[in-house]
């Protein structure tokens, strides 16, 4: 049976914000076990819950052709899905027909050298590497294995290709807060911008998630003793408020989803890589799209179910860190949803 070809139409959810932005998680895995993100001890899915490739590619196509304009491959860590390229050339396809304007990926840049020539070839333009340290005994204690010059080349082998890199640091209490102006001012004289993301309650990671939070408006308060932060109106399609750094002429973005959130402007929604949609990060709402995605090769089932499932889209979420809710606001880990 062919799938019916969809008609273009917008996704609006209850709050009148229209839906164009979508992430998909390829994998729950990942080669690195970041505290913040994961337990030291994860259980991973089985492979038999997945999404199959094809099926990935079926599905982030019915979203475009409802309407999503902007494409982010995440995980786990993306890039250990096995043939996880074959899955980026075939989404390319709509980059070359203009139904999608971006693709691109966030990524701990540890497999980065072995395929960032093949991303640009696929026609991924920027992509977003997760780094939280330039020093390679607290990258390996953040991570609790990881070694960072594998980063820094994939970084390197990254920019050699053409993509642009924009670095994410989570800010992180007795961790790296007072390496963050080391970090700006490298990532932006090696012509990257970075972003500073709060901490966020998702999963159980064991004790010492309040010691983890570090509020971004103390980091900024701090950073303006040492650099002029002009704030900027642009947008890149997600989350970060920007500003730039007069000193160093790099933009720096923060995401602040507790003590600044940014739900009133959300147009995004999940997917995870069993298939499953979540419409808010911080909520545990969540809708099956895998048993109409196998019940038949018509798209109008899945296309039915999307419409459902944004339609229950949440105004917020109801992140909260303080030693009150030591518990995670939302059960399921970051790597599950991809952030």
């Amino acid at each position: 049976m062919i799938a019916t070809a969809l008609q273009p139409q917008d996704m609006i959810d209850p709050f009148g914000r229209t839906i164009t932005y979508l992430r998909v998680s390829v994998t729950d895995r990942c080669d690195l076990r970041c505290f913040y993100c994961m337990s030291e001890d994860m259980t991973f899915l089985p492979k038999a819950d997945l999404l199959t490739l094809e099926e990935l590619d079926r599905l982030c196509s019915i979203f475009i052709a409802k309407g999503v304009r902007k494409l982010r491959l995440t995980g786990g860590e993306p890039l250990v899905r096995r043939n996880m390229m074959s899955l980026v050339r075939a989404l390319s396809r709509h980059l070359t027909s203009g139904a999608l304007d971006e693709l691109t990926l966030t990524t701990n840049g540890s497999l980065l050298s072995k395929f960032a020539a093949e991303l640009a070839s696929c026609g991924v333009r920027r992509i977003n590497v997760s780094l939280d340290t330039l020093d390679a005994d607290c990258f390996r204690h953040i991570t609790r294995w990881g070694e960072i010059d594998k980063v820094l080349a994939g970084i390197r082998a990254a920019q050699a290709a053409g993509l642009r890199v924009k670095i994410n640091t989570v800010a992180l209490k007795n961790i790296n807060e007072d390496e963050i102006p080391q970090l700006i001012e490298w990532a932006h004289g090696e012509g990257m911008d970075l972003t500073l993301i709060e901490v966020m309650p998702l999963g159980d990671i064991g004790p010492g998630r309040v010691d983890q939070y570090l509020p971004l408006s103390l980091v900024r308060s701090r950073l303006e003793g040492r650099f002029s932060l002009t704030d900027l109106d642009e947008r890149t399609g997600g989350p970060a408020r920007y500003a730039r750094v007069r000193e160093t002429g790099g933009k720096l973005g923060f995401i602040t989803p507790l003590t600044h959130n940014f739900c009133e402007s959300c147009n995004r929604v999940r997917i995870t890589c069993t298939g499953t949609i979540h419409t808010c990060l911080g909520q545990e709402d969540a809708s099956d799209l895998r048993r109409p995605l196998r019940a038949s090769d018509d798209d109008a089932l899945v296309s039915e179910a999307i419409d459902r499932a944004i339609g229950t889209k949440p105004k917020g979420h109801d992140f909260i860190i303080d030693r009150r809710h030591s518990r995670p606001s939302v059960s399921r880990h970051m790597s599950v949803t991809g952030g």
